[in-house]
């Protein structure tokens, strides 16, 4: 009996396995959804500011008041979140982030007043919110069991390349510089964040009954995994609470394995906002290096997550996601020890030192976001996900909101201390990630349900 042949895999499929990209077949609308929230966002970090300087007549500084204050009231909602995603599932609260988004963005248009501000940032923000907690869950969901790794890579390139993108745009706009045109850049957000949910919600092999029946139809990739590497078992859905125990956040709380993913990932979370808070200023007025040189080392952080994120997605799926968060905890901390030693060094070293620091700081930042990510949605157990998920979004919400008024205060006190604070931090978080990939002793609430097989393959030798 003669054995069958494979077919041969499709030219598009081997560029896909070569740079580590996921087999995207049939998720164009999932793929186009996250590009479109990516780009909005671009458009709107980078002008929101000018546009409310341009169209109201409100001081810089109430207009920066509003907006933190209307970020501030958003700290809270992850809790209201999870518990919509365990009612309702990701995809339904994806596109509602969308759409309520959409009334922001419609808001920010007739907003002259400091408290309208205040409501309509919270309103974005709230979906905003929305969106990025059910954006992983659903990822897991649209991958299916395989190429989770590069999922959640290919997820985090894409938003890279559209805030960069957004941000291009945006400056487009602003040189524009009419009210007019402002306007309009709203307006495109407005039309399409609104087609991003229409996509989101039609989405399919995102509910609980598709992913549960998903598996032998689903078409192989060309280069399939290692068997070890699979699930043993279908992805359930958030949401679906067939013979579970009841829980709530209490139970999230007593679960400290996750608890400490979640203390890990604010290292994350105060590393990520080096380059908005702390690299300019210290560069310019304590570097004395030009203003030029840091727009440079922050599009080569942009270009290498663009291009080569997929790629460190490919790398990581065959390592343990424990081996790969000490990797990056420790280039964080090399990255910061090189800012921070740039100080002494003669005027001709610096720019060298700044650019080894931002290559290091940028190879953490592609191999932490897969795993954290990964881990936070495989490590909850189904039944109480969102909830899980409400918790670990609290370390993004909290950790964005403590850091720029901690780390400009170290910097304040000297030029050193905010490198010697953010060093130490990503290394004490080491002994955290230790084990975090092991199932523990007791898995009635603590081990996903649903992810038995990851846990276990999680634990055993690295793939390849």
């Amino acid at each position: 009996m003669t054995a069958q042949r494979c077919p041969e895999p499709s030219a598009w499929r081997r560029v896909q396995a070569a740079w580590g990209l996921p087999d995207l077949a049939g998720k164009g609308r999932f793929v186009t959804a996250n590009l479109i929230d990516s780009l909005g966002n671009g458009l709107v970090v980078a002008f929101t500011v000018v546009f409310f300087v341009k169209t109201t007549s409100l001081s810089l500084a109430a207009i920066g008041a509003a907006l933190t204050a209307g970020q501030l009231l958003v700290l809270p909602v992850p809790l209201f979140i999870g518990r919509l995603l365990d009612t309702y599932g990701p995809r339904i609260v994806v596109a509602a982030g969308n759409w309520i988004s959409v009334a922001g963005f419609i808001g920010f248009l007739f907003s002259h007043a400091a408290w309208q501000i205040v409501l309509w940032q919270f309103v974005v923000q709230l979906g905003s919110t929305a969106f990025w907690m059910g954006n992983s869950p659903l990822t897991v969901l649209v991958a299916r069991g395989v190429e989770r790794a590069r999922w959640f890579g290919f997820v985090r390139a894409l938003r890279n390349v559209g805030v960069g993108f957004g941000g291009a745009a945006s400056a487009v706009a602003l040189s524009i510089g009419t009210v007019a045109g402002l306007q309009a850049v709203m307006v495109i957000n407005v039309v399409t964040f609104a087609v991003a949910g229409w996509l989101v919600i039609t989405l399919r092999g995102a509910d609980p009954s598709e992913a549960a029946g998903a598996g032998p139809a689903d078409p192989e990739p060309a280069d399939p995994e290692p068997a070890e590497s699979k699930p043993a078992e279908p992805e359930q859905a958030v949401g679906e609470t067939t013979g579970h125990p009841l829980g709530g956040y209490r139970t999230v709380l007593k679960d400290t394995r996750y608890l400490r993913l979640v203390a890990t990932n604010i290292s994350f979370v105060f590393a990520a906002t080096v380059i908005s808070v702390l690299l300019a200023v210290y560069a310019v007025d304590y570097l004395d290096v030009g203003a030029w040189i840091v727009g440079a080392v922050v599009v080569l952080n942009a270009a290498m997550v663009a291009l080569l994120q997929t790629l460190a997605s490919r790398w990581i799926e065959a390592r343990r996601p424990v081996t790969v968060l000490v990797l990056a905890l420790l280039f964080n901390a090399a990255a910061f020890v090189v800012f921070g030693t740039l100080l002494v060094l003669p005027g001709w070293a610096v720019i060298a030192g700044l650019l080894i620091a931002m290559v290091l700081y940028t190879v953490a930042e592609m191999l932490s976001s897969p795993p954290t990510s990964e881990l936070s949605v495989v490590m909850a157990p189904e039944h109480l996900r969102g909830r899980y998920l409400g918790v670990y979004q609290l370390s993004w919400s909290v950790g964005g909101a403590v850091a720029p008024a901690l780390l400009t205060a170290l910097l304040a006190g000297g030029a050193a201390l905010p490198w010697v604070f953010l060093a130490a931090i990503s290394v004490l978080a080491v002994p955290l990630v230790l084990g975090l990939d092991r199932r523990p002793a007791a898995t009635s609430e603590a081990a996903p349900a649903g992810d038995v097989g990851s846990v276990e393959q999680l634990d055993g030798d690295p793939v390849g």
